[in-house]
């Protein structure tokens, strides 16, 4: 199992609105660099991650789970763009800001 991070902008798609899609989730849309399409590409079913607002926020609220391996976007008919599907797993007791992590030694080279 690998595990990751997943950020988003929390007005654009928040840890409230990924826990509401439910057990199913939904597609991690919304990538559009070829870089991140291609970690994607690396992501199997059953793998976890961190679920991180951006902006100013900075920081990790929830764990989601890899549903489904990449795959076309649905909106994007070109099919150059892929994307996993997510589900909410649960949420951190405590968020985890960006300035936590940089400060915590053991997690220097995350």
């Amino acid at each position: 199992m690998a595990y990751w991070l997943f950020k988003s902008e929390p007005d654009a798609w928040s840890w409230s609105a990924q826990k509401k899609a439910g057990a199913k989730g939904g597609e991690w849309d919304g990538v559009r660099n070829f870089q991140a399409r291609n970690v994607m590409r690396a992501m199997k079913k059953g793998d976890l991650g961190f679920f991180y607002h951006s902006g100013e926020s900075r920081r990790i609220v929830g764990i989601v789970k890899v549903t489904a391996e990449a795959h076309p976007h649905s909106t994007y008919a070109s099919g150059v763009w892929e994307c996993v599907d997510v589900a909410a797993v649960r949420d951190l007791p405590k968020p985890v800001t960006l300035a936590d992590i940089k400060a915590t030694k053991a997690l220097k080279d995350m």
